[in-house]
């Protein structure tokens, strides 16, 4: 069978499988002992056995359930509620104030974190139902807290990045800390937005009439808040950057912290570590099965000729390198709206890098490029995975067609992001390039 046959075969039993709703590592690796056995030797399955092997030896991986560790337990600890608290005292005399405080709090989250769907559900319980009774628009209201609580996806530590650098084999430290500019570049569009629609219409994220600022020494002391938050980014970020400790021992710091974080907000208990631990196993076992099962596809898929074809067909095209790159970011956020985020770069990461190193473009930025797109992904209407957590806590009177409306603006922003990023290579390399003076 020719190696055309085999991707147009490989890609088309991989779409229609997962359009009859079995779960995507299951489709994977069953895919890919069928085709192996099939047209190819069964013999070879013994690589199927080596990638599941790799795949558990990986000491780059231990990172993920450390950070996922971290994030629950920091939902855990009350420091949101508080963090929360103290943006809403800043904030709150600013027309749309208690929305850019939001995206403040989500970045804060997501640099603690590494975690999407915390930062949705947490805003999403907080502060939407202080936004709805301040008369704020709801679409405004949701489209701020489904957009920036996916920046988890991007600003480290962030657990997408760590299995991006671990698949394109490229530097962990350098791929999490080329997240920092444009996360913050995404929600300085973010904050701009909210500003002007508050500025052109005053309805949409109006003052409460009988609003009183709080005084200056309530203020200062919420800023206690920001303490521990603050301490920990600079605990994990800090040393990734400095290279005083590699991203796993970074992520054992980290959950360090958060354990002292719970503790003094004396929510450490036996219940609370046993909830955290479960939730880490499940979330770290459903990456792992994905893992391997798109390591074995990859294999396969490689080893029978697919790749070649796909990168001789690039190749043969007569266009310029950005329209190949403009082409599988369309691709990547189309498949945003359908596979988790995890699927999506074990499946294509493989099959775009060598694409990207032939165009002669950095894997560092590409990956950014990358998070970027599976963003958008994430919070495009109808199927995005953002839209489907703000779901879960929408309160009775509000239709996911608020969500959509809502979500739009956020989403082009995110477009002119993506322009911006891939115009201005240098705003994800410079900092990656720091690392090694």
């Amino acid at each position: 069978m020719s190696s055309t046959a085999i991707l147009i075969m490989m890609f088309g039993g991989l779409t229609l499988f997962m359009m009859s709703g079995l779960p995507i590592a299951f489709v994977l690796g069953g895919l890919s002992l069928l085709i192996t056995v099939l047209f190819w030797n069964s013999q070879a399955v013994i690589i199927l056995v080596l990638q599941i092997f790799d795949t558990m030896k990986s000491e780059a991986l231990l990172a993920i359930p450390l950070y996922i560790l971290m994030a629950a337990l920091l939902q855990r600890s009350g420091v949101i509620e508080k963090l929360y608290r103290a943006m809403e005292l800043w904030f709150g005399r600013l027309r749309g104030g208690i929305a850019v405080g939001t995206v403040v709090i989500c970045v804060i989250m997501a640099a603690m974190t590494g975690v999407v769907g915390a930062a949705v559900t947490a805003m999403g319980m907080l502060a939407l139902p202080e936004m709805l009774s301040r008369k704020y628009s709801p679409e405004l209201a949701t489209g701020t807290i489904c957009a920036s609580g996916t920046l988890g996806i991007l600003i480290p530590p962030s657990v997408l990045t760590i299995i991006y650098a671990v698949t394109a084999q490229v530097s962990i430290g350098k791929m999490l800390i080329a997240g920092i500019v444009p996360g913050l570049m995404l929600a300085s569009l973010y904050i701009a937005y909210i500003l002007l629609v508050a500025w052109l219409k005053p309805g949409a994220a109006p003052l409460p009439e009988d609003y009183t600022p709080a005084p200056w020494r309530e203020r200062l002391l919420a800023l206690k808040a920001l303490i521990l938050p603050a301490a920990l980014i600079l605990l994990i970020l800090g040393s990734i950057f400095f290279g005083i400790a590699t991203p796993t021992e970074a992520a054992a710091v980290g959950v360090f912290g958060a354990l002292i974080a719970t503790m003094l907000e004396r929510r450490l208990s036996f219940e609370t570590l046993v909830s955290a631990a479960t939730d880490t196993g499940k979330a770290t076992a459903m990456i792992l099965w994905i893992t391997i099962g798109a390591k074995a596809y990859v294999a396969i898929f490689t080893g029978l000729g697919g790749a070649d074809s796909l990168l001789n067909l690039i190749k043969s095209l007569d266009v310029g390198p950005y329209v190949i790159l403009g082409v599988m970011m369309l691709i990547l956020i189309f498949l945003g709206t359908a596979l988790d985020e995890v699927g999506i770069i074990l499946l294509t990461v493989p099959v775009f890098i060598p694409i990207v190193k032939f165009l002669g473009f950095d894997e560092i930025w590409f990956g950014v490029l990358y998070a970027i797109t599976i963003q958008m992904g994430y919070i495009s209407p109808p199927f995005g995975y953002t839209l489907f957590y703000m779901k879960a806590v929408l309160p009775k009177g509000l239709s996911m067609g608020v969500v959509y409306r809502g979500i739009i603006p956020f989403f082009l922003l995110q477009g002119v992001g993506l322009v911006v990023a891939m115009a201005f290579p240098e705003l994800m390399t410079f900092l990656p390039r720091l690392m090694d003076n």
